[in-house]
């Protein structure tokens, strides 16, 4: 039993006691069991970062090139329809997230998603979840490289072998993931915030002085399933970033400000993405691209492209440094090559880094399906990472943590009923999700568009 009992449907259920925190029955100093404990003496400090250094993280990893496909979702379901679901998933993203930043708080141990896992369901729950961030994470950075590919592409009227494009685009992902610590990212995630945003808004310019001839924009539309959910999965893998809370939060000097971070994410993020999704829509019509800076003049889509390619750089190291951290930890959480300037620890981080970002460039060059295999990747993982897991964690700290199990579900119906609906609609998104896109690609083989791996 817990050393205090709560009562009260409005007493806090995750308390972040000053001296400690309450868990399992016992009182434990955050010291004992934070992820990496007093940094007073060590060489390489983790805990740095204010909330706004990581909001501002967020920002540069969640918005990037994702919020680029939420126009052509409008083509397909239509105006209306897309801004609601836009919007929808924001506000639904923002209670997941505040699920998250609680489970976080109420167990300062958990770095990242697979150690929630073991919490949750224990050593297959940590393996699982561990593998599917690394693999999200890896995804990720490979749908960064895309993203740059197609940029420098457009920016060089395509003069050179696309694969070269995006090896070139590899090494600066590389270099800008290789520090250790978020903090000194976090510095280069200013310049990647302000570069999206400026992007987007060239990009609004450009397609409002020069909209599409012709063009029909509408606000209702009745598409087949297997496309409607394709507009689904589009501004899901846009708010996929919950799966790097847990990371990020490690790394803050006051875990409890984690939620001020969070807030001014989801709200810049719904509000740029509404936005964005109207203006490009509205002036390019059903039929605008995927990424839809491609859907401009030549001369607007050079600008909106490269002002964005910094943004690109830094959300495809973000996920990459994400993976490699993940292991990293896992092999040395505890040890003195965590915290000290050790061959070993510098040699392993290395290694990680390299392998990391060679995965993702040899999965967007090699894999002729990849761009279908991303949106796989975010409907088995980003589905629960963003939503669903978030209402386990509720399910599971209210039971538990309370001493009094289902009637502390009980006490709470509200919050009950929304837990088991955002796991449910997590289920949801990950089995609907998966089947779309593998319709997709089957029907890409039948017809005969799936190109070569490694082609020019």
């Amino acid at each position: 039993m817990m050393d205090e009992k709560r009562s009260g449907v409005d007493t806090p259920l995750y308390p972040y006691e000053e001296e400690g925190i309450i868990t399992s029955g016992n009182r434990h100093t955050i010291g004992e069991r934070d992820v990496f404990g007093d940094e007073k003496d060590h060489q390489i400090k983790y805990k740095t970062l204010s909330w706004q250094l990581v909001a501002v993280l967020m920002i540069a990893e969640i918005v990037s090139n994702g919020m680029l496909s939420l126009p052509s979702s409008g083509g397909v379901v239509g105006l209306v329809p897309n801004v609601i679901l836009i919007v929808f998933l924001g506000i639904f993203g923002t209670f997941t997230a505040y699920l998250l930043v609680q489970f976080k708080l109420n167990h300062p141990e958990v770095h990242n998603m697979g150690d929630a896992g073991y919490i949750l369901f224990g050593v297959v729950g940590r393996e699982v979840l561990s593998a599917g961030t690394v693999i999200f994470a890896v995804f990720a950075t490979g749908g960064q490289l895309l993203a740059g590919q197609i940029a420098l592409g457009v920016l060089s009227d395509s003069r050179l072998c696309l694969m070269l494009y995006t090896g070139i685009f590899t090494i600066p992902t590389l270099i800008f993931s290789f520090p250790r610590t978020l903090d000194r990212l976090s510095w280069l995630s200013v310049p990647s915030v302000f570069s999206i945003l400026i992007a987007g808004i060239v990009g609004m310019i450009g397609a409002g002085l020069n909209p599409l001839a012709g063009r029909t924009t509408s606000l209702f539309l009745q598409p087949t399933f297997v496309n409607a959910f394709v507009s689904v999965t589009n501004p899901v893998f846009a708010y996929a970033g919950h799966f790097m809370f847990f990371i990020l939060i490690s790394e803050m000097r006051n875990p409890k400000d984690a939620m001020k971070a969070a807030y001014t994410l989801q709200g810049f993020a719904t509000t740029y993405y509404t936005v964005f999704a109207i203006v490009t829509h509205w002036y390019l019509g059903n039929g605008v691209a995927s990424p839809s800076f491609s859907s401009l003049p030549p001369v607007w889509a050079k600008a909106a492209y490269g002002i964005a390619i910094p943004n690109f750089l830094i959300a495809g190291s973000l996920y990459a440094h994400t993976a490699a951290k993940l292991i990293f930890l896992r092999l040395f959480r505890h040890s003195k090559h965590l915290h000290s300037h050790t061959v070993i620890g510098w040699g392993t981080w290395t290694v990680l880094i390299l392998i990391m970002n060679a995965a993702s460039f040899v999965l967007a060059v090699g894999v002729p399906i990849f761009s279908y295999l991303i949106g796989i990747a975010a409907s088995l993982f980003a589905s629960w990472y963003t939503y669903g897991i978030a209402g386990a964690f509720w399910l599971h700290d209210s039971y538990y943590l309370t001493g009094e199990g289902t009637r502390a579900w009980k006490r709470r119906p509200t919050m009950f009923v929304l837990s088991v609906l955002t796991f449910a609609a997590g289920g949801f998104i990950c089995v609907a999700g998966t089947y779309v896109i593998i319709t997709l690609i089957i029907d890409a083989y039948n017809s005969g568009t799936v190109p070569p791996p490694f082609q020019c």
